[in-house]
């Protein structure tokens, strides 16, 4: 398994390999970000020593510019019951702006014009290669890595009407990171926790044998009416135990601690920021 990461450092935006509390700048090495690393197949082959702590550095999110970012909506079995949401023979996907994204310690920012702001912990998965019409048995090949996320959602605008877009694309809101893991870091998907915690309490708990259409059969039909691309980044469904569904609601406000933490991928961990107009 080998981690990677976007950053900034000393006033300038890179990327590196983590061994152990140290990062390595590939950029300064190779150039090009961690997409264009990607594209160009540089995973696996580190070139520099890890010199500088990863603490001291400031991440970003860990594809800072992807071309696309796809999230499938109520694909964990557990939430599709809490919602009341009818059986579907496909996955339901909308898309999220890549100026939503925001890294590891960064603050989530609830808008000045709603308060129910909503947290769902997501596995993604970051696409590796150029793909169309990709056979589900090949699928995973096409995998680069994996990263957590937080689909953080304004629920009243979400439900303004059946189109999800407003209530996913606010700025700030789309926590991604803090790393990306190579695909070897897991074994066993299907075993694989996903977990949330709002200052500290587990809100969010279940493995992604829950989900009802599994990451080949997303890239598979996702492949089937665009082109994927290196770093085009999707994230794969949250668990049940959202805010929206509880009684009464929970809405995470400013000076909350949100956590997403998946088994073998990584801890990301973001605050609660009122947005400042």
């Amino acid at each position: 398994m080998m981690k990677y990461v976007s950053y900034h450092l000393n006033g300038r935006d890179t990327w590196g390999h983590i061994e152990g509390d140290y990062v390595s700048d590939l950029g300064a090495f190779f150039g090009g970000d961690l997409k264009t690393a990607i594209a160009e197949g540089r995973l696996g082959h580190p070139a520099a020593n890890a010199t500088t702590r990863l603490s001291d550095v400031k991440l970003l999110p860990v594809i800072p510019n992807p071309t696309k970012i796809f999230c499938v909506g109520h694909n964990f079995e557990t939430h599709r019951a809490e919602t009341g949401r009818a059986k579907v023979g496909h996955p339901s996907i909308f898309l999220r702006f890549a100026d939503t994204l925001i890294a590891d310690g960064d603050a989530i920012i609830r808008p000045c014009n709603s308060t129910s702001l909503d947290y769902e912990a997501e596995l993604a998965l970051v696409i590796g290669k150029t793909g169309r019409h990709i056979a589900e048995a090949d699928a995973m090949s096409y995998v680069a890595g994996f990263t957590c996320a937080n689909d953080a959602s304004v629920r009243d605008w979400q439900w303004h009407t059946t189109q999800f877009a407003p209530g996913k694309n606010f700025p700030g809101t789309a926590p991604l990171g803090p790393w990306l893991v190579t695909p070897d870091a897991i074994t066993d998907l299907g075993a694989v926790t996903v977990e949330s915690r709002l200052n500290g309490q587990v809100m969010q708990h279940a493995t992604l044998g829950d989900l009802i259409f599994p990451l080949p059969v997303i890239i598979s039909y996702l492949s089937g009416f665009t082109t994927l691309n290196p770093g085009d980044v999707i994230l794969t469904g949250t668990p049940g135990g959202v805010g929206a569904k509880r009684e009464p609601p929970v809405w995470m406000k400013p000076g909350d601690i949100i956590e997403v933490d998946i088994a073998g991928v990584g801890l990301l961990t973001n605050t609660i920021a009122e947005e400042v107009t």
